[in-house]
């Protein structure tokens, strides 16, 4: 697929209706994770504008930063801290309508006010998370969640 993305304006799920098969088109042939990612990451924050759109993946215990698009962020968060660390620990997607009151919250950025985390499993095992901020509260939802989870499936870890 040539590394042009279509991008579509119209209601979130629109957006996520033309995104999936273009993000299909990027991910089929290429084996390298780390451009897999890279490329995910950055149609992601295309489409839709958002703050911060990056990876985070399992090494030797602790999430570490993967290929991101954004403002500086974290290099390495531990099992069960903030919501990357939580979603991780709980193997579960979180939707965090304002991280502000997100019990132990990592602020790499003041300026992200809500957040949606979704778990990479494979073989039973959380591998990975991608992770999401906005600078809007209450930005993110299920409709999100849904799409996002229908991506990381894509992905070959």
């Amino acid at each position: 697929m040539a590394e042009d993305l279509h991008i579509v304006s119209g209601d979130k799920t629109e957006k996520y209706y033309s995104l999936l098969p273009q993000i299909k088109g990027l991910l089929e042939g290429e084996p390298d994770l780390v451009a897999n990612l890279a490329n995910v990451a950055a149609a992601l924050k295309e489409q839709f504008g958002w703050f911060w759109v990056g990876f985070y993946l399992v090494k030797q215990n602790e999430l570490v930063l993967g290929p991101f698009q954004g403002p500086v962020a974290c290099t390495r968060i531990q099992r069960g801290r903030g919501v990357c660390g939580s979603s991780w620990a709980q193997a579960k997607t979180l939707i965090v309508p304002d991280v502000e009151k997100f019990p132990g919250h990592i602020a790499c950025s003041s300026l992200s006010r809500s957040e949606i985390v979704i778990p990479i499993i494979r073989n039973s095992e959380v591998v990975g998370v991608l992770d999401v901020d906005s600078e809007h509260l209450n930005h993110f939802d299920t409709t999100d969640a849904k799409y996002l989870e229908e991506i990381i499936a894509l992905i070959e870890i």
